[in-house]
Formats: structure tokens, sequence, C-alpha cells
């Protein structure tokens, strides 16, 4: 590598929305080196949350759901290619095509994959479907457009629920199959699932809980489903929403610390190897990264969402073209949100990392709330159901590492709210995939971030 970290050779692996402004983020950086993004789809970067709502409602098609670049990147695309392999001593990505791409620094930004049905020949039924790609998505919409008699939808997680919102919004009839005790459990725990589950019934889903799908039956093409309290069902067509697989096994032979989990690195985004040590020329971000965050005891998060995978994006390209002193942590504050079935749900902090919850404001009768979670004695997060203008107050509180409960402060405050335990069960026991998942160590200091001043 040449001695100027803002020349030499970069590569991205992962075309997606990490990579693109990773990308720009370079540029902007004053990276004036050679630039290439790998990407295994043929099209250039998209949007993927339109593709469980718009684009399935009809709204908007698929093809149209590209993501804006921002500046120029002059940059070289590989696209329609896989990467499948890596040699980090020789410093090159090798590619299915039989090519090998130099770099001096490399960012991992692979993302994740749907989790197919786990037996082949009933997912390979006409009717079968997943949810992650622009293709998948414009697929499934055509098969909605044609009037199916019932969808099924296997997995209450947000995907799984935001397709049976579509679905009903439609005038489909829809199942819900779910092994956990309700929708979205695995993400916002029982108070705010139970929630979900009166919801979706009130919308007219068939939802059922505390069961899986044991069998796809067909002949070609989907006829019906078999559940594991011995009931069945006719559908035309199943919708497979277990969660997601990280894009790792590419990396196998690499020596990095990745796996099923994603891949490992610092808070500044470098990539563990598989002894715990630290590399300083290749970086991962966005939701195939794994990394501490202090504000949550240092647990390794992995986390499927939008914000994240732009912030981290950019603490790595900065990171890439700047030195050690100059480098920054990632400390953003997770955050997400959902629509489904009339509501706006948002969340900041990480809700599955909690033990209590209180509804701080609002109801759950009326479904206008805000929750707010806690974990031994300190806010961790805060979800708003059709009240989001709330969020910024909370997430103050999770940065400071405030007390749980919460004391008044934000407007409609109601009178004194009980924590409840939040119930968040183990991930074991779901259909549907966390979209943040939790393991490291718990060390005994409480961090706080302490913002800039505005």
């Amino acid at each position: 590598m040449h001695g100027e970290p803002r020349d030499g050779r970069i590569v991205i692996v992962g075309a997606s929305l990490t990579g693109l402004r990773a990308a720009e983020k370079l540029r902007e950086e004053g990276f004036t080196g050679s630039l290439t993004l790998v990407g295994e789809e043929p099209q250039p970067p998209y949007d993927r949350p339109p593709l469980s709502k718009q684009v399935l409602l009809g709204k908007v098609p698929a093809g149209q759901t590209g993501l804006p670049q921002l500046r120029e990147l002059d940059a070289q695309w590989k696209l329609g290619v896989r990467a499948t392999g890596l040699d980090p001593i020789e410093k090159r990505v090798l590619l299915a095509d039989g090519a090998e791409v130099p770099f001096d620094r490399l960012l991992i930004a692979t993302g994740t994959r749907a989790r197919p049905w786990p037996h082949p020949a009933e997912g390979a039924l006409d009717g079968v479907f997943t949810l992650r790609t622009s293709d998948e998505a414009r697929r499934l919409a055509e098969r909605l457009d044609a009037g199916p008699r019932r969808v099924l939808v296997i997995g209450a997680g947000f995907t799984g629920s935001e397709i049976a919102s579509a679905c009903r919004e439609r005038g489909l009839a829809v199942t819900v199959a779910e092994r956990g005790p309700a929708p979205l459990v695995g993400a916002l725990g029982g108070t705010l699932g139970a929630l979900a589950a009166k919801l979706q019934r009130a919308h007219g889903v068939d939802l059922r809980c505390g069961v899986t799908v044991t069998a796809l039956e067909g002949d070609g093409r989907l006829t019906g489903a078999q559940f594991s309290d011995g009931t069945r069902i006719d559908a035309d067509i199943a919708v497979v929403a277990l969660g997601a697989v990280r894009n790792t096994e590419w990396l196998a032979e690499s020596g990095l610390a990745a796996g099923p989990r994603g891949v490992t690195c610092d808070a500044g985004c470098r990539a563990f190897d598989m002894y715990g040590i630290v590399t300083d020329d290749i970086f991962a971000a966005g939701d195939v990264a794994r990394f501490p965050h202090p504000l949550f005891e240092y647990q390794l998060l992995s986390l499927e969402h939008w914000g994240n995978a732009v912030a981290q994006a950019e603490v790595a390209a900065h990171n890439m073209v700047n030195p050690g002193p100059r480098r920054r942590p990632h400390l953003t504050v997770p955050a997400f949100w959902s629509s489904q079935f009339g509501l706006n749900i948002k969340s900041v902090g990480v809700p599955t990392f909690s033990d209590q919850v209180v509804i701080a404001q609002g109801s759950l009768k009326g479904a206008r709330l805000v929750a707010v979670y806690g974990y031994r004695g300190r806010v961790t997060a805060a979800v708003s159901v059709n009240q989001a203008r709330s969020l910024e107050y909370y997430q103050r509180l999770i940065e400071t590492a405030a007390p749980f409960p919460p004391a008044p402060g934000a407007a409609d405050q109601i009178d004194s709210p009980d924590p409840v335990p939040s119930d968040v069960p183990d991930p074991k026991l779901l259909s549907h995939g966390p979209t943040v998942a939790l393991t490291g160590h718990l060390p005994d200091r409480r961090l706080t971030v302490v913002q800039p001043a505005r």
C-alpha cells in the first residue's frame, strides 16, 4: 500500500446500501486511489425497506427502488459476480468468474440473505417465496396481483408482519404461523408482542402462535401446509420469513473471525482475525458486521437496520483513510422503524437488551404509546407506536445511561407507570429471526456518549 492513506486500492465487497454510502464517504474524505465495488446482484444499489411495503402493495415497481448516488464515485463496478474467497496475505478477493481483485484495504459489506425453507424440495414448489431482493419482491408482487385464495406467512417478525399487512390491505386472506407466543416478540418483548397479536387479528389475520409449519404440500405447485398442532390449510402462496443468513461463507478460509453471526470487528469497524487480533486493512460494516457497543455493556451487536448500515459505512470509510489518532468509533444508538396494519412503529436502543418495560406515555388500549425498556436499572431502549415525536427525548436517556424507570419528562406522561417484565424470549423459541442479535462480555462499567455541543 502507498504510504498516504488517501491513495492506493480500496475494494468494497457488497454493492448495496452500505457499500454505496461507504464509497461516497471515501471520496468525500479525499480518497483519490482506485475504488472497486463487487456485488452479487446484477442491479445497481437499491433500497430494501420498500420491498415489503410499497412494492408488495403495488404502489412502487420493484425496479424503481434504486438508491440515489449522492456524489461522483469514479469507481469500477463489478456487478452480477459473487465473491468466493479472500486471501489476506496476498491481499486479493477471489470471484466466482475466476477473476482476482487486488486491494490495499478491504471493506466487507456483504449483508444478509433470506433464510430459505429448510426442506429444499418443498421450498422449490411454485408459490413458495422468500423476500430479500428486488427480484424476489417483483415476483411476489406479481403473484399477489393474480389474487391468490390464501397467503401463508411463515414467521411473524418485522418482515413477516409487514408482508401480512400488505396482503390484508390488498384484501387477501392471510394465515401467519409463528412458533413464538406473539408477533414481533423477538424484537419488542411480550408487552408489545401481545399488542401486535391483537392488532393482526383485528385486521382479519388468521394468526397462529405457538405452532410451526411441518410441511408444505404440493405436486410442483404449492397447494397447502400442515401444522404441528395437526391442522392444515389450503394456500396458493407461502412466504418464508424466518430471518436472515449473514453472507460470510466466502470468508471461511480467510482466517477472519467470521461465521453465522457475522464478521466480528472493533468499534472502529476493523475486522478481527480468528485469534482475536485486530486487522488494520480489513474492515466490516452493515448487516454482516458484529461489533461491541459500550452503551450495551460491550455486547457484540449484529444489526439489520437501514440507519445502522449508513452510519457504520461512514465510520468504516472514515477510518480506512485516516491514521489511528483521527479514527472514530461507531457509537450510534440503533434505530429502526416499521409500518404495518395502520401503525407506525419506531425504536431507539436495543429493546431485547432489557429485563423490564414500562408504558411511559399513552396506552396499549389506544395503540398510541411509548414503551421504555430498562436493564439492571438503566434505560436501554424506547419504542413508539404512532407517537414518534417523543423518541428523541428517550434517546438522550439511553445515551446518558439514565435510571430506569424514567422520571416524567416528555409530554403526555401517564400517571404512575409500573414496570413489568419485558418478556424477551430465547431466540431459539421463535420462527422469526431477531433484527438485533447480542452476545458478548458484560463488564461492570457504565459508559455514556458525550454529544458535541450544538
